[in-house]
């Protein structure tokens, strides 16, 4: 269950991911499976071939991709993995 997050900052990383940009937001998330974290960072771009050579720089797998939904691709962050690929591109403000 995804909470936390305001409309105008999902409606601009829409925006990005459907410009073919490397987008971020983070919200706040409650899934049993993963009952150590509270926080997952979604990272989209439209143009899958940008989105996996992103994704290659971190070890991410483009199977790893959601794409369920066409028009909004995104890897989910969650975890260590999430904080040290959010320090790494220097976004910080998004680790709550």
């Amino acid at each position: 269950m995804a909470f936390g997050i305001k409309r105008a900052d999902l409606l601009e990383w829409k925006r990005k991911v459907a410009a073919g940009q490397i987008a971020f937001i983070t919200h706040y998330w409650l899934d049993d499976r993963f009952p150590n974290s509270k926080t997952v960072t979604k990272v989209g771009c439209r143009n899958l071939d940008r989105l996996i050579q992103w994704g290659n720089q971190y070890g991410l797998k483009p199977e790893w991709i959601d794409n369920r939904n066409k028009l909004y691709p995104h890897f989910d962050l969650i975890g260590e993995v999430q904080i040290e690929i959010l320090k790494k591109e220097g976004l910080d403000q998004y680790i709550w």
